[in-house]
């Protein structure tokens, strides 16, 4: 169900589940369009991430905020995301599968603001990513 106000909302709703694509296409082009792409491999290719000691090539954090932002629009198309706080554990690789998640823990029907909890798990349900994000609806 798609939320169009704050009233559509209930405390300690979960929201439908969003697993986003990690190809490494898609963290390649992430990387050359926000100017990262000569970042020697870490978000573009898992062997030279592996000899910079990674244990693979990288989903950037920068993307994982926009999964998570993508999942808030489309539980809540009308509304308008005012704040993303994260915590970044371990990380997410490319060609993986992650799943996003988030469970709605306050709602204020006086100024529209929901507040939401948030989590990127990995295939091993690992959390990578926690965090919050304030939304803010329309009150009508």
């Amino acid at each position: 169900m798609n939320i169009n106000t704050v009233h559509d909302v209930e405390f300690g709703a979960e929201l439908e589940p969003f697993q986003p694509d990690t190809s490494i296409d898609v963290t390649s082009a992430f990387a050359d369009a926000v100017g990262w792409g000569d970042g020697g491999g870490r978000f573009t290719d898992h062997e030279l991430a592996r000899q910079q000691g990674l244990p693979g090539a990288l989903v950037p954090g920068l993307l994982t905020l926009g999964f998570l932002t993508a999942m808030i629009h489309r539980w809540a198309p009308t509304g308008r995301v005012a704040c993303v706080d994260t915590v970044f554990r371990t990380p997410l690789l490319a060609d993986s599968q992650v799943e996003i998640t988030a469970v709605v823990t306050d709602v204020d029907e006086d100024t529209g603001a929901v507040e939401l909890d948030l989590s990127a798990k990995n295939a091993k349900d690992e959390t990578g990513v926690f965090g919050t994000a304030t939304v803010m609806l329309p009150l009508e």
